[in-house]
């Protein structure tokens, strides 16, 4: 029988590469409708096999495969093999079903756990019997009584989107095919292959002798040789990489190299296998050459019964699911699935470059792999004799070298270094035994990676203890004897970390010990001392236990004694802690792990005490002042280090954040750093959500936050899945209002939905000490979700979807999200860049409705919506941005921006007899790459689908880029955010081109040529590294300072382009754009606030200024081109977020500084509470970020468009302005920020709303409005649009009573005492100016009507369905015309709106009555009252006096005659914010 496909198939299938290969069209769109059968009906025994060539992550469920009776000739397809009958079998997942339905569950394995790569195939044999056969093993009989004559089936279902069909040949045919042709032995064994891994049993007990087995065979550790002659390796058969490899592999160096191509693109299709298989007792060595660190997991090593020439390569070995043996991470999977997680001390992931590898199957059949040349002991007991060596170049692994003994000379000093590492003599004092001198105990020179041991032994210390918190581990030379205390001192203690000090005993011999980062990480003869806890082999045995470590001081001792009857005590400054643990062992050793903010420690024997340090020990053991954590064990709850693939831990692991959010929405499970206590809150701020995914895919709903959860299983044991749904045991979470267990759902409606949470939303839970588990939102309890959890539980969140940043706060109240971020690289906040000297410009040769503009910098389309093609000026070089800005969009069009690259040279196009085309999609006549909307196109064939950012979504002030890549990829730059990959292949000569489609009607060049040229010709990017490479360390400060600055001024060390004038007060930038860096010449005191004045502004750049502080003397420091490449004890403010270290910590933060005028004021302060508040016109904008060392300095960059400033003295007004006649404009609506006539007040940047500081009265009306029915849909998501006008805001904002809108002008006030909901403003209107030139007043109304009026989007009566109509709000347009009003609904009922310019007025109980509510946090009842802000039509009222019989003036500003506005037309009122006061 043929190995084909049937010709006829479901509708979606097409059929290529002569029939073999069934491929699913519409991947994305589509998940059914894919069903291919066999060309012919299957014979007796006959196996009908075909191997997964690609999946897609969109959907659930993968391939489906059985036999039917029906013929494909004649067969109605349905949409999946499921529907099939009248003589089916299908198999699907692990459930065999027969017509469609089950008839065995839980058969063979699950079909949709297989991965690219696997092969799946079905057989009838002659007795009647259906076999699946998975990567050649037979999983038994799936069902029996089959006809004699069916046909093989596979559906192309859900993730499996193509195949191809490798034979229908018999077992026994396709058995010889595997067989090499020689001895008879050899063709025994390798025909049972597989059943000889599949019943291969690896040893139940591991290896604890280790240490024993070193010591006695120390000097036959081999060092890469074979062990007996036979075996002996001559040039002509050395080890070899075999020249098949994975996709991604180069080979070089005669094959002994191998290298993943795409590091940091790629993390897989990296396997490669030797050259021949393994003799016994060979050593099969590696050497790791290179790692890069932007993925997870790194290298793997292992054996594989599969043949290099017949294997189709798996993209990682694990997926390989015969035949293989892994080492990965400490761990041994075989055959993909993990049979013992703790093979050795240490893991794989934590290997250098420069580390060895090795391994080697012995002769009795066991496996054994090397790290450096130590044995790490049996990793399987019986393996094949006939075996291959295979690496895998997996996450950080990216090149390594076959190591041969003969050519390897550095491998003989390595090995040497271990020999006299494990020497038991090395190191120490040894007295004869009849010596009466006591051996001295000092500290082991092997010792953990950070730290270093000084003063003969004595003193361990941690060099760089503000760059890194663990790795410090040091042991005693010597065993402790019975009742011998060892103790140590603190000698020097950091600020900047978490944790501190722990102490404890071990079984390990230091000589033979490999180190681990701490030492809680021991699984075995280890006990610890940790916080106020004692931990035995890394489990908590004793909760609260003695003197809390982490608390302790620089000078204090720490001690620890076994005692002669096996119990261990410890000791805090000599007061005994009590009983810790017994039937500790005889022969333990002392150890210390200077952990956290312990950074040296000294060993008290009463000889010759050193004092404790004054000075660092050389200049890199700056030991600052610095505290980025000062918090209490309580709050000391981090993310583990262990989670999901696209999971990103920052901040200290207090933040969690999924890279690549908009092309990923999964595999970012994250767990909390240990179990939880009991009654302990564990809660997480909702930092950032993308727009990227909406609707759902299948039945998977991917619009929600996280998922948030406990388990019972520790991180080290779980192997995390895509989605935290997947985890079926041990696990209970929250998913919208469902609460569910293993995944499974236990309880619908319960108290709170977590699909309404947005960006500032707190998410808490905790597990009380009768093992109930509630969830708090936003602090507020929601009830018990389920009973009768076990104890011992880790928290689980899910950053899934939408959901793409969270932040663990410190309980309640909430912290401020401004803490500092790890050394992680975070690329998924933009940076401005703006246009600098040499920019990008448009070539001449466009499309013939385009017009360009300032020298060639913009592109105007003046007619129509096509025929707008423009191309760069040059080629594009490798990893060169050219961005564009939109400038203008015309609703009139739909469609928007293309743009991409092409290989059409724009002096081509004046030769061309047709041009340009109308559209980019047109462009043909060279090879060309664009996005259209979010579609990636090949000269117009689409290639990808759901790519990013949909250009769809563009708007007026958006920047779009395209970058190629120097590994031949296309990228497309949304604000500064990188989209990801979304063309591969991409030419060397290529052009950006872009398409002014639809509405895009206009665009500005904001990039810059890559040129090789000195600092000041480089673009002013706030993003730049220049000077980072050439930037000096800091120096520390020596000098503390004092309670008042003697002086105020600059420093003279600046930027080199800054001169100081006016003694030192104003800072001049007279050069470039850059290199303008300026900082305080004193410390800046605690409560003092720290004034500059901006006095020029050049419009000649894009961007401006950005302020800070520092932790060091900025005295002697080698300034770099811009603020935002000092990389140490830094924060800064740009634009309208905070950085620390240049990486994002704050978003939101603020007024943009950008958009600051000349005279504006801008002042610093750090309060008594270590945080950093920026001023703005004298308004403090909140805390920035917090723990700012003291002492610090100012420090400002005046870049880009700032080009002098002033600092504002109380003697001395700054130059350029006098400050004192400013007056702060308080009511910060949109209509303000433009209206034309407000020339008499100054600028003020919105006010800032941060959601982790609302004040108790806007939090009470917001609490308010959520019992209210009303769709987020209605409300404007910008969180600072939301205005709380209770009288300590508007005076914290400066706000006066009175503002003018309007044209003409009419005054009306602010609504003191209300708070403002902004509601999601209506583009029409937008465009019409209403919001500019209407006036505004106020609405009141009741509960009952909220939800009509804004579903109508009309104001509407309590007694009445609408006042006006239904349709939407009629906007007369600029141009004098209005809507068309063929649509319009006949006035019904026309009932008058009263509306005034004041609340005082409008607020009344007449118009706005009460209604009684319960708050849910405060359990207080309250009464509140509801109105409307909205802009009314100028002319479309009459102005009338008050109805309510008010005898006193109402408002002093307005007249008793002229407070009430009555109107009576259609669409004269547009809503503009809701109102809620509460009492």
């Amino acid at each position: 029988m043929a190995a084909e496909f049937h010709l006829r198939t479901g509708k979606l299938v097409a059929l290529l590469n002569g029939n073999r290969t069934a491929k699913r069209n519409k991947p994305t769109e589509e998940f059914n409708h894919g069903l291919a059968m066999s060309r012919e009906p299957l014979g007796d025994g006959q196996l009908f096999q075909v191997r997964i060539d690609r999946k897609v992550n969109s959907w659930s469920g993968s391939i489906e495969i059985g036999v039917t009776a029906l013929d494909p000739s004649t067969l109605d397809f349905p949409s999946s093999a499921t529907g099939l009958k009248g003589g089916s079998w299908i198999i699907s997942g692990c459930s065999v079903l027969r017509d469609g339905r089950s008839v065995l569950e839980e058969y063979g394995q699950d079909l949709d756990q297989l991965s690219e790569g696997d092969k799946v195939g079905i057989q009838r044999t002659a007795g009647g019997e259906l076999h699946l056969w998975v990567n050649g093993r037979d999983c038994g009989v799936a069902a029996s009584g089959l006809p004699p004559r069916v046909w093989g089936v596979v559906d192309l279902y859900g993730k499996c989107t193509q195949v191809t069909v490798l034979g229908c040949d018999t077992i026994s045919r396709r058995e010889e095919t595997r067989r090499p042709t020689a001895t008879a032995a050899t063709t025994t064994t390798t025909t049972s292959t597989d059943e000889g891994f599949v019943g291969m049993e690896l040893s139940d007990v591991v290896n604890n002798a280790i240490l024993s087995a070193y010591s006695g065979s120390l000097l036959n550790v081999s060092l890469g040789s074979p062990l007996d002659g036979s075996c002996s390796v001559t040039s002509n058969d050395a080890l070899l990489f075999h020249e098949k490899c994975g996709t991604l592999i180069k080979l070089s160096n005669n094959n002994k190299t191998a290298e993943r191509r795409r590091p940091l693109d790629e993390f897989n299709n990296g396997v490669v296998m030797t050259n021949r298989p393994l003799r016994d007792n060979e050593m099969f060595e590696i050497r790791i050459d290179k790692l890069v660190d932007k993925w997870s997991g790194s290298i793997e090593i292992g054996i594989t019964v599969h043949n290099p020439n017949n294997l189709d390569y798996p993209a990682t070995m694990t997926n390989l699911r015969s035949g293989t043996i892994m080492m990965s991470g400490c761990g041994i999977l075989t055959n993909g699935k993990g049979t013992r997680r703790e093979y050795c001390e240490f893991s794989l992931d934590e290997l250098q470059e420069g580390d060895h590898i090795g391994l080697m199957r012995k002769s009795n059949g066991a496996l054994h792999f090397y790290i450096n040349g130590i044995d790490q002991g049996v990793a399987a007991t019986q393996t094949l004799p006939t075996v291959y060596g295979v690496v895998d170049l997996y996450g950080m692994a990216v090149k390594v070298t076959i190591v041969h003994n003969h050519n390897h000379s550095d491998r003989l000093r390595r090995n040497n270094a271990i020999m006299r590492a494990l020497s038991p003599d090395v190191g120490r004092r040894v007295f004869d035994s009849g010596d009466t001198e006591v051996e001295r105990l000092l500290f082991h020179p092997n010792c953990g990676q950070k730290a270093a041991i000084v003063c003969d032994g004595r003193t361990a210390l941690r060099p760089h203890a503000t760059d890194d918190f663990n790795h410090g581990v040091v042991l005693s030379n010597r065993s402790l004897r019975s009742n011998e205390i060892f103790q140590v001192r603190i000698d020097k203690m950091v600020d900047k970390w978490a944790g501190s000090i722990e102490i404890g005993v071990t079984t390990h011999n230091p000589a033979y010990l490999q180190l681990p980062s701490t030492m809680t990480n021991l699984r075995s003869g280890t006990w610890m001392m940790t916080g106020n806890g004692v931990m035995h082999n890394g489990t908590t045995i004793l909760d609260e236990y003695g003197h809390n470590l982490d608390r302790l001081k620089a000078g204090d001792t720490v001690g620890v004694m076994r005692k002669d009857d096996g119990s261990l005590h410890f000791f805090v400054n000599n007061v005994d802690q009590g009983l810790a643990a017994s039937n500790v062992p005889s022969s333990v050793y002392a150890v210390v792990d200077l952990y956290g903010q312990a950074a040296q420690a000294t060993i008290i024997d009463d000889i010759d005490l050193p004092p404790l340090p004054d000075e660092p020990l050389d200049g890199n053991n700056q030991i600052s002042p610095c505290s980025l954590f000062s918090l209490t064990p309580s709050n000391d709850l981090r993310f583990h280090h262990l989670h999901g693939n696209n999971a990103v831990i920052t901040n200290g692991g207090r933040t969690a954040f999924r890279q690549n959010c908009r092309s990923e929405f999964n595999d970012a499970i994250v767990m909390s750093s240990r179990a939880l206590r009991e009654g302990e809150m564990f809660e997480i701020l909702i930092q950032k959500m993308v727009d990227r995914w909406s609707g759902s895919i299948e039945a998977v709903n991917i619009e929600t936050p996280p998922y948030l959860g406990v388990t019972a299983i520790r991180p080290e044991d779980l192997e995390f899945p895509s989605t935290m749904t997947d985890i079926d045991y041990d696990t209970w979470m929250l998913s919208g209002t469902a609460i569910m267990q293993d995944g499974n759902t236990m309880r619908n409606n319960y108290g709170c939905d977590l699909d309404s949470l947005t960006t500032g939303s707190r998410i808490g839970m905790m597990r009380s000490s009768n093992g109930d588990l509630h969830y708090y939102i936003n602090g507020v309890d929601q009830g018990v979700a389920c009973s009768g959890l076990p104890p011992e539980l880790y928290a689980v969140v899910d950053l899934y979807g939408q959901c793409v940043q969270v932040s663990i706060t410190s309980g309640s109240p909430p912290v401020d999200n401004s803490l500092s971020l790890s050394n992680a690289t975070e690329k998924s906040f933009p940076i401005q860049s703006p246009v600098p000297g040499i920019a990008h410009r448009f070539h001449s040769n466009c499309g013939k409705n385009v017009a360009l503009q300032n020298d060639g910098c913009r592109a105007v389309r003046i007619h129509g919506f096509s025929h707008g093609v423009v191309l760069s000026m040059k080629e594009l070089r490798s990893d060169e941005l050219f961005e564009v800005k939109i400038d203008e969009i015309n609703e009139q069009w739909s469609g928007s921006l293309h743009i991409g690259l092409t290989t059409l040279q724009p002096l081509d196009v004046s030769c061309s007899s047709s041009g340009l085309p109308s559209s980019l999609l047109e462009l043909r006549s060279k090879v060309s790459w664009l996005v259209s909307g979010s579609e990636i196109r090949r000269n117009g064939m689409l290639q990808k689908q759901n790519y990013g950012f949909s250009m769809e979504r563009l708007t007026v002030g958006n920047r779009v880029g395209v970058k190629r890549a120097s590994d031949d990829t296309m990228h497309i730059f949304i604000d500064g955010e990188d989209m990801g990959v979304a063309a591969a292949g991409i030419a060397k000569n290529v052009f950006a081109v872009v398409d002014l489609y639809g509405k895009v009607a206009s665009v500005s060049i904001v990039s810059s040529s890559v040129l090789e040229e000195a600092e000041s010709t480089k673009p002013p990017s706030m993003s730049s590294d220049s000077g980072s490479e050439e930037e000096e360390e800091l120096s520390p400060c020596e000098n503390e300072t004092s309670v008042f600055m003697a002086t105020v001024e600059f420093m003279e060390n600046h930027g080199r382009n800054i001169l100081l004038s006016n003694i030192g007060h104003t800072a001049t930038r007279v050069a470039s754009y850059n290199q303008g860096v300026v900082a305080s010449a004193q410390p800046l005191p605690r409560q003092l606030l720290f004034q500059i004045q901006i006095d020029r502004l050049n419009p000649q750049w894009t961007s401006s200024l950005s302020l800070g502080v520092i932790g060091n003397s900025p005295e002697r420091f080698n300034f770099p081109g811009t603020a935002s490449s000092i990389k140490r004890s830094a924060w800064l403010i740009q634009r309208d977020s905070v950085f620390h270290n240049s990486l994002k910590i704050c978003d939101n933060y603020g007024p943009n500084l950008d958009t600051c005028p000349e005279g504006t004021i801008l002042g610093l302060l750090v309060d008594n509470a270590h945080s950093l508040h920026l001023f703005v016109n004298g308004m403090d904008q909140g805390v920035a970020a917090q723990d700012i060392p003291n002492p610090c300095f100012v420090v400002i960059d005046l870049y880009g468009q700032c080009e002098q400033v002033t600092i504002v003295t109380n003697d001395a007004m700054a130059i350029g302005g006098d400050s004192g006649h400013l007056r702060c404009q308080g009511d910060v609506e949109k209509a303000d920020v433009v209206d034309g006539i407000k020339e008499n007040l100054c600028w003020t940047p919105p006010p800032e709303v941060n959601p982790m500081k609302t004040c108790e009265y806007q939090a009470l009306c917001a609490r308010f409005k959520e019992l209210l029915p009303l769709p987020d849909g209605y409300f404007d998501e910008e969180l600072k649009c939301n205005l709380c006008y209770c009288e300590s805001c508007h005076k914290l904002r400066g706000d006066e009573a009175y503002y003018k809108r309007g044209d003409p002008p009419k005054d009306y006030a602010l609504p003191f005492g209300w708070c403002r909901f902004a509601l999601r403003l209506n583009p029409r209107c937008e465009v019409a100016n209403v919001y500019k030139k209407w006036h505004t007043a106020y609405h009141g109304t009741c509960v009952g009507s909220l939800r009509r009026t804004l579903d109508h989007g009309e104001l509407v009566s309590a007694g009445s369905s609408s006042i006006f109509c239904t349709n939407e709000a009629k906007v007369e347009l600029q141009n004098g015309y209005n809507d068309p009003e063929e649509n319009s609904i006949q006035e019904k009922d026309v009932v008058k709106v009263s509306l005034s310019p004041t609340m005082r007025y409008i607020g009344l109980d007449r118009f706005c009555p009460k209604i009684r509510f319960k708050d849910l946090k405060s359990q207080r009842h309250h009464h509140a009252q509801v109105a409307f802000q909205v802009c009314v039509r100028p002319g479309s009222y009459k102005v009338g006096p008050q109805s309510v019989g008010a005898s006193e003036s109402i408002d002093p500003r307005f007249s008793n005659n002229e407070i009430e506005w009555i109107t009576k037309e259609r669409a004269s009122t547009v809503l503009y914010g809701l109102l809620i006061r509460v009492e």
